[in-house]
C-alpha cells in the first residue's frame, strides 16, 4: 500500500453504515480485495475477514467493534471504518461518525431501509456527513433496486439519485449500466475484473429513460445544471458529475449505487463513486474548538498548528492504542503534545496506519489522516490532542445514556480487585459503559445499551482477563413506611451485669408522616429530616422527666432502627416518633442506655403498626413510530406503568409514564422487538410508591 499520499485532497475518511446483515462488512472486505490491501477475500460465515478480528465477532457472526482500515485506490487513501449495525453498539458509530468526512450506506435489496439503517441515518444526519448508497445483494431472489430506492425515499425523506441500471436479475445478476457514463460494466464468473462495454440493445431505452429522469432531478436541484439543462436539453457528463458531487456534498441528493459484494460485483464502481463524489478533509469546513472562552477555526492544513481528537481506545497485545482524526497540522513521532482538557503533556511512541488488527508504522500523520498511536497513558476517547503553543479544544463524542444494567461480582473473593481493574479498562475503551456501586444494595452495577452489548462486555472480561464473573438482575432499593401508627408503646431497657447498669424507660408515639416536605420539619419541636425520604422526631416530654442529652440519645437510638424494616428488612422512611414521657435512673441512665432503649422501641412501634412497601418509580419518555403506540402503551400498562401524557411529533409519538424501576429491567429488548428497533426511551428517577404484595413477591422470586 502506498504510503506518500499525504495531500488532504487525496483522502477520503468515510465510514460503512447499515443495519444488521445489509453486508457492511463484506462490503469492506471487497473494497480491500479490489484495492489490493488483501490478497484474498475475507468470508463472514468462516470467519476470515479482516474488520471482524475479535473472536467473539466471529463467533456470533455479527460487527460488534468498529474497525478502521487503510487502502489506495485511484491515487487516492481511503481511510474507511466499518461500523457495528446492532442497535446495542450504536454509540460506536455515533464516535465514527463524529471523525468522519463521508459514509457508504448500505441497504439490503429486498429488505430495502431496515430499522437500524434508519437509526444509522439520523446519527449520520445530525453529524452532517454527506452519504452515497449502495443497494446490496442484487442476487437475491426478490431483489428489486426500485423498490429498494422507493424506500430510501419514503423513509429517509431524501432525493435519491440513481447513476446505475442493473444487467439481469436475482441469480442472473452479471453488472450494471453507468448512466452517467452511458457504457456497461460487464462481471465474468469469477468477478475478479470486469469488462466495460456499449449498453447491451435489450437495456438501451430503459438506460436513456432513466438518464433523462437523473438528469430531469438534478437540474431541479442544482442551478447551474438547470441552466445547460434549459439551454441544451440534456446535461453533460462533465455537468453532470459536478453537480453530484455538489449535491452529494450538501446534501441535497444522495447517489445510488448498485452491486452484489458477496460475488464481488460492482465495488469498483462503488470506490469510483467515492473518490468522486465524498468530500475530502480539504472539502470539509474548518474544525471549530474553544481557546480559553473564545471559538477558533483550524483548517485542514499539514502547516497550520496540530489539533486531533482521539476517538478510540483498546487494550492491545502490543500495548494501549488510541485512535486519532487528525484535523490540523503535522504530527510526528516523539512529538510532544497536549491534552486540552487535562492539561497533561503526552508523547507521541509510534504512529501507526489501522489495518483492523494489524498494523503499518509511519513516521507522521498530517492533517486529514485517520491513524492510532501508541505511547499515550493517559488521553481518553473525547480527548483533544493539541500543540502545546496553541491549544483548542474540540467537541467530544457524546455518549448516549445506559439504558440496561446487571449486577456483576467476581466469583470468588481474591479476585474482586481484578475485577474492579477490568471494569475500568472496560469503561476507559468503551464509554457508553457505566459501572457504579449502588449505595444501599452494595452491589457493582454494569450499565450499557442493551442486553447484547453488556453480555459481549462481560464475556470480553471472561476470556482477556480470566476471570470468573457472576451476573445477575441488580436489586430493587425498597423502602418501609408507616400506613397506620401506635400510641403509648412503653419501653423499659433495664440490664444489669454486675458494675454500673442500664435504665432508661420512653414511651412513644408512632403515625406516618403525611407532609413530607422537609421545609416544615423545623417548627415541630427538635424535628428532624434525613435518609432517602423523610424522617421526624419531637419530644414533649415535661418537667424534664428525660434531660435533653438523653433525648437526643433517643433520637439517634430511633434513626438506628430506621436501617431494617420489620416487612423485608428494607430501610423506612415516612414517619414521625413522638417521645410522650420516660424516666430515668440517678445512677443507671446514661447516653448509651438511652440510645438502645430507643432503638428496640421503634423496632417493636413497627412490629405493631401497619407497615406499607414502596418501590422506587420512574418517570419514562418513550419515544416511538406512529404505527407502534397502541402496542407500546399495552406493554407499559402490563408493567403497571401509568401513562401521564403523549406529543405528536414528525412521524413519532413521545409518551410519557410513570413505570416502577422493577419492571423495566428487559425493557429496551421488548421495545425495539415492537417497534423493529426504532423505539427509544429514557429514564428520571421521581421517588417512590406504594407496591403491591404479589408485584413484591415475584420480584423476589425472579
Amino acid at each position: 500500500m502506498r504510503t506518500d499520499l499525504n495531500t488532504s485532497t487525496t483522502v477520503r475518511n468515510l465510514g460503512i453504515l447499515a443495519h444488521v446483515d445489509a453486508g457492511k462488512t463484506t462490503v469492506t472486505e471487497r473494497i480491500l480485495y479490489a484495492t489490493g490491501a488483501t490478497h484474498k477475500r475475507g468470508e463472514v460465515h468462516k470467519g476470515t475477514t479482516v474488520t471482524d478480528y475479535d473472536p467473539q465477532e466471529r463467533d456470533r457472526g455479527i460487527t460488534i467493534f468498529a474497525a478502521a482500515v487503510s487502502c489506495t485506490w485511484d491515487d487516492h487513501r481511503i481511510n474507511l471504518i466499518d461500523t457495528p449495525g446492532h442497535v446495542d453498539f450504536s454509540d460506536e458509530v455515533e464516535r465514527s461518525l463524529r471523525v468522519l468526512d463521508g459514509a457508504v450506506a448500505v441497504f439490503d435489496a429486498v429488505a430495502g431501509v431496515e430499522p437500524q439503517s434508519e437509526s444509522v441515518w439520523r446519527q449520520a444526519d445530525r453529524h452532517g456527513v454527506p452519504r452515497i448508497v449502495f443497494v446490496n445483494k442484487m442476487d437475491r431472489v426478490g431483489a428489486d433496486l426500485d423498490q429498494a430506492v422507493a424506500s430510501v425515499q419514503e423513509r429517509l425523506h431524501v432525493v435519491p439519485l440513481v447513476v446505475q441500471l442493473p444487467i439481469g436479475q436475482e441469480d442472473g445478476f452479471t453488472g450494471t449500466v453507468d448512466l452517467v457514463h452511458m457504457r456497461a460494466l460487464v462481471w465474468g464468473a469469477g468477478a475478479d475484473s470486469f469488462a466495460t462495454g456499449a449498453v447491451p440493445d435489450a437495456l438501451h431505452d430503459e438506460a436513456r429513460r432513466r438518464r433523462r429522469l437523473l438528469e430531469e432531478r438534478v437540474a431541479e436541484l442544482h442551478p447551474a445544471a438547470l441552466e445547460e439543462y434549459c439551454a441544451t436539453s440534456a446535461l453533460s457528463t462533465a455537468t453532470l458529475t459536478a453537480a453530484l458531487r455538489d449535491l452529494t456534498r450538501s446534501g441535497e441528493g444522495v447517489v445510488v449505487l448498485c452491486g452484489s459484494a458477496y460475488r464481488n460485483r460492482g465495488i469498483e464502481p462503488l470506490l469510483d463513486a467515492v473518490v468522486s463524489y465524498l468530500p475530502s478533509p480539504a472539502d470539509m469546513p474548518p474544525v471549530r474548538g474553544t481557546s480559553g472562552s473564545a471559538l477558533e477555526e483550524r483548517a485542514a492544513d499539514p502547516s497550520a498548528p496540530f489539533v486531533a481528537l482521539a476517538f478510540k481506545v483498546s487494550a492491545t497485545a502490543t500495548g494501549r492504542l488510541t485512535c486519532l482524526r487528525v484535523y490540523s497540522g503535522t504530527m510526528r513521532k516523539g512529538d510532544t503534545v497536549l491534552d486540552a482538557g487535562t492539561g497533561r503533556t503526552e508523547r507521541i511512541g509510534r504512529i501507526l496506519h489501522v489495518q483492523a488488527d494489524r498494523h503499518a508504522e509511519a513516521d507522521r500523520a498530517v492533517a486529514g489522516d485517520i491513524v492510532a498511536v501508541v505511547g499515550l497513558k493517559g488521553t481518553r476517547a473525547g480527548s483533544t490532542l493539541c500543540a502545546p503553543d496553541a491549544p483548542l479544544v474540540l467537541e467530544p463524542p457524546k455518549a448516549a445514556a445506559p439504558v440496561v444494567s446487571v449486577a456483576v461480582e467476581a466469583g470468588n473473593s481474591t479476585e474482586t480487585a481484578r475485577l474492579s481493574s477490568a471494569l475500568a479498562g472496560l469503561v476507559e475503551e468503551d464509554p457508553s459503559l457505566v459501572v457504579r456501586t449502588d449505595p444501599e444494595t452494595g452491589q457493582t452495577v454494569l450499565s450499557g445499551m442493551g442486553e447484547l452489548h453488556l453480555e459481549v462486555a462481560v464475556e470480553k472480561i471472561r476470556r482477556s482477563h480470566g476471570l470468573h464473573i457472576a451476573v445477575g438482575r441488580p436489586r430493587v432499593a425498597y423502602r418501609e413506611t408507616v400506613a397506620r401508627g401506635v400510641s403509648g408503646l412503653v419501653y423499659r431497657h433495664v440490664k444489669q451485669d454486675g458494675g454500673a447498669g442500664q435504665f432508661a424507660h420512653v414511651v412513644l408515639d408512632l403515625e406516618p408522616l403525611e407532609d413530607r416536605d422537609a421545609g416544615d420539619a423545623g417548627d415541630a419541636g427538635g424535628g428532624t429530616v434525613g435518609g432517602d425520604g423523610v424522617f421526624e422526631f419531637r419530644s414533649t416530654v415535661a418537667g424534664g422527666r428525660v434531660p435533653q442529652e438523653y433525648v437526643r440519645a433517643v433520637e439517634a437510638g430511633c434513626r438506628d432502627a430506621l436501617a431494617e424494616g420489620p416487612l423485608g428488612g428494607h430501610p423506612v422512611t415516612g414517619l414521625r416518633v413522638t417521645l410522650t414521657d420516660g424516666a430515668t435512673h440517678s445512677k443507671d441512665s446514661s447516653e448509651m442506655a438511652f440510645r438502645a432503649a430507643g432503638r428496640f422501641a421503634l423496632r417493636e412501634a413497627l412490629r405493631a403498626a401497619d407497615m406499607e412497601l414502596l418501590e422506587p418509580v420512574v418517570e419514562v419518555v418513550v419515544s416511538v413510530p406512529d404505527d407502534a403506540v397502541g402496542g407500546v402503551l399495552g406493554d407499559l400498562a402490563a408493567r403497571r406503568g401509568r401513562v401521564s401524557g403523549s406529543a405528536a411529533r414528525t412521524g413519532t409519538t413521545a409518551l410519557t409514564a410513570t413505570v416502577p424501576l422493577a419492571e423495566l429491567f428487559g425493557y429496551a429488548s421488548r421495545l425495539r422487538s415492537r417497534t423493529q428497533g426504532r423505539g427509544t426511551f429514557t429514564t428520571r428517577p421521581t421517588g417512590y410508591a406504594p407496591v403491591p404484595v404479589a408485584a413484591y413477591q415475584q420480584a423476589l422470586s425472579g
